[in-house]
């Protein structure tokens, strides 16, 4: 246990932001492609199944507009990417084998199959069952079908150059040939193995098979330490470190030398390894790999909070507008200054935006300061003191979500000299988007600075997801109704 709290503290010393690299980019760009793909596949497949119901006119035919058709397999079509998304369908190391990327489709659609005919059937919605069974039927052969072209046309892609990212593997043992073999039969991953480091001198020189039958793939063996300067003169993007029982200093030591040389760093844990928001743990194939860095990024769900957020942010604009002009002119007649409170902010990677609210504070209060901890707080006006209560001084936000500044859930932004003074695991805050109201909102810690509660924003960071930003925005709508 001692040992999981000393690896645990010394992460801290190692972590590094993940370098916007072309192979960065590729990927990126590939998993968006597949997402709208999987999206317009889904519809094509519903609808298939209409016209196929149609043409051979099974059971007693029912006939549906074709706007309804198409809503309809729109609808089902979010829902699977978001279940797909969920399962992990859209994570880099997911396409292993191809053996997970059809389980998962498989399981998706079977999940799908049971919601639709649940809600057909306890509802009074009319939906033919055949056309429900040829419909979801279809979804998972052309699901299979589109995965098998994409992953094609990104291994040609992979094999002549483009997104390729060259990995050096540090331990020549069982465990680093493992994951060399990995790394080869999953050409989508765009990870080309190009050495094995081993600080064992005998090693050094000799030539490393991959665990295969074939034994076509083979890499050199370089004598170890890693070091920064063997990095950058190998191209190298990222370093797996493949020594499950390496020693806790030696396994900082090569972390710095690689994130020295402004390289990626994973590393195959031993057991007692900890969990946290900067390690994400991908299973490769039955070789567990983590990741120091940055928390997982799901596509489908930041494309769908950010619509959310477009679409929420619109409508609580619109809805809300004979609320915001009152409560400017309140504003204006109560005290001397400007309606809004405009200061910049601290967001996403640690980019700084201009933020806006309604104005709480008397205009002579310094700019940038720590907030007030209380109500009596001298700077707050009669009327700041309601508005803060409220969070009604927070609703100008919603300008800044409409900019893609901020997000309606999420991590508070702080200012400029707070974020300077952060420790490592404060600087965490800044992986994600800010929001206008996030759990430290909701905590009964809500009296005290952001930073010195930084768990709950921790917490939120590992388990974000669309249902937990749904009860969030839920459980503010009631906190600011009872003004607390």
């Amino acid at each position: 246990m001692q040992r999981a709290k000393s690896l645990a503290a010394d992460l801290r010393l190692v972590q590094k932001d993940k370098s916007r690299s072309a192979a960065g980019h590729f990927w990126r760009a590939v998993v968006l492609c597949e997402v709208v793909a999987d999206f317009l596949t889904i519809i094509c497949a519903v609808i298939a199944g209409y016209i196929i119901y149609n043409s051979f006119a099974l059971d007693r035919h029912v006939y549906y507009p074709a706007g309804t058709v198409l809503a309809v397999a729109s609808g089902v079509a979010i829902v699977m990417v978001l279940m797909l998304d969920r399962a992990g369908a859209y994570r880099r190391g997911n396409s292993l084998l191809r053996v997970r990327e059809t389980e998962q489709v498989l399981r998706v659609s079977a999940e799908a199959f049971l919601i639709v005919f649940a809600v057909s059937f306890f509802t009074h919605i009319l939906f033919s069952r055949w056309l429900l069974v040829l419909s979801l039927s279809l979804v998972p052969l052309l699901l299979f079908l589109q995965k098998h072209f994409t992953y094609s046309v990104v291994r040609m892609l992979h094999a002549r150059g483009h997104g390729n990212e060259k990995v050096l593997i540090y331990g020549a043992g069982g465990t680093g040939r493992r994951v060399f073999s990995v790394l080869k039969r999953s050409p989508k991953l765009g990870l080309d193995p190009v050495a094995f480091v081993d600080d064992d001198p005998a090693k050094a020189g000799s030539t490393i098979y991959e665990m295969a039958y074939e034994r076509r793939q083979s890499l050199p063996v370089i004598r170890g330490p890693v070091t920064g300067e063997m990095v950058a003169s190998h191209g190298v993007g990222l370093v797996i470190i493949a020594i499950p029982s390496i020693a806790r200093d030696r396994f900082i030591r090569t972390t710095n030398e690689a994130l020295r040389a402004d390289t990626s760093v994973s590393f195959v844990p031993g057991h007692l390894l900890p969990s946290g928001p900067r390690i994400d743990y991908q299973d490769m194939d039955g070789v567990l790999l983590a990741s120091v860095g940055g928390p997982t990024r799901r596509v489908g769900y930041e494309v769908v909070k950010r619509v959310c957020d477009l679409l929420g942010s619109l409508v609580l604009g619109i809805l809300g507008a004979p609320l915001l002009l009152l409560l400017a002119l309140t504003i204006k007649l109560d005290s001397r200054g400007p309606i809004l409170f405009r200061q910049d902010r601290v967001g996403l990677n640690g980019k700084t935006f201009r933020m806006y609210k309604f104005r709480t504070m008397r205009a002579e209060t310094r700019l940038y300061d720590y907030s007030p901890r209380a109500s009596s707080d001298s700077r707050i006006t009669r009327l700041g003191r309601f508005l803060r209560r409220t969070s009604l001084d927070e609703v100008p936000q919603l300008l800044n979500v409409l900019l893609g500044n901020m997000s309606l859930v999420g991590p508070r932004p702080e200012m400029p000299f707070i974020v300077e003074q952060y420790a490592e695991r404060h600087k965490q805050r800044l992986d994600v988007k800010p929001g206008i109201t996030g759990l430290w909102q909701l905590s009964g810690d809500r009296a005290f600075l952001i930073h010195e509660n930084v768990e709950y924003d921790l917490y939120y960071i590992q388990h974000r997801n669309f249902f937990m930003d749904l009860a969030i925005l839920l459980h503010t709508s009631i906190f600011a109704m009872r003004g607390i």
